[in-house]
């Protein structure tokens, strides 16, 4: 059987709690060999760790959601040097720029509230990327309605921090200016979703040595589960569907993206 990697999974939400042993076990199964999950903030970074520590076959990485930033303090760096201590930990994130929902969509908030959020988004994102470059790890991503922040953002630290644009819906140009600047694009169950026809595009556009696999979950389940509760072990119905894709077989599939993921992450850090 190919062996897959699910680079971005959130093990640690409410989603999981009753049944996470047999996830883990229906992810072996169907060829998974590891899964990396997600900190969204400092809570949920030190579960992660906590499943890292429990799962042989589970991965870490630590950091600040830019959604959830507003209960961030306001400098973050010696938080995340201490939760990067751990060896399990491969990567710093997720994090970034998120501009969908904004405060001022609330009642009683202005866009003066928005120019706060953001900056509070810049801020703890530029402190990811510093302590990234410090540490010599890589970034998970999440950037929403705010390409052009990010990436710039991201270009002072290039020569030092790669960044794993996760979940990525972006444009073959918008990938093109990713892999120029070192950096990679993953794809989660949106790719078998019929009217995503841009991503297919730029997937097709990305070279084999620049993309990775992810499922995102609990959400963004690939078809045949669309609108269920997604979980790693369906990585491999995402490959299944990407190998006839592009006339490709399942085994290169398989052996790129692994190899990719290897590549960017630090699973093997010596402490």
């Amino acid at each position: 059987m190919p062996r897959f990697y699910d680079t971005h999974a959130h093990l640690d939400f409410p989603n999981f709690k009753n049944d996470l042993d047999s996830i883990i076990q229906r992810a072996s199964a169907n060829g998974i060999e590891r899964i990396i999950t997600i900190g969204v903030d400092q809570e949920s970074s030190g579960s992660a760790l906590q499943l890292a520590e429990k799962y042989p076959s589970v991965y870490a990485a630590v950091g600040w959601h830019p959604c959830y930033v507003m209960d961030a303090p306001e400098d973050v760096r010696d938080d995340l040097r201490k939760l990067a201590q751990h060896p399990k930990v491969v990567a710093l994130g997720e994090t970034g720029i998120d501009q969908h929902h904004l405060p001022s969509e609330k009642e009683g908030m202005t866009e003066q509230d928005d120019a706060v959020y953001l900056e509070k988004q810049k801020s703890i994102f530029q402190q990811h990327l510093e302590v990234a470059s410090e540490l010599k790890l890589n970034c998970v991503i999440h950037q929403r309605d705010a390409f052009d922040i990010t990436i710039n953002l991201l270009q002072a630290f290039s020569k030092d921090v790669r960044g794993v644009f996760h979940c990525f819906v972006g444009t073959p140009d918008q990938q093109k200016i990713i892999q120029q600047m070192g950096s990679m694009v993953s794809f989660t169950g949106i790719v078998t979703f019929k009217n995503a026809i841009e991503v297919r595009e730029a997937l097709q556009a990305t070279p084999m040595d620049q993309w990775m696999l992810e499922t995102d979950c609990p959400y963004l389940a690939p078809v045949p589960y669309r609108g269920k509760r997604c979980e790693p072990a369906y990585v491999l119905n995402m490959a299944q569907y990407l190998a006839e894709f592009l006339d490709v077989s399942i085994e290169e599939i398989a052996e790129a993206t692994c190899a990719n993921a290897e590549r960017f992450f630090q699973f093997d850090r010596q402490i």
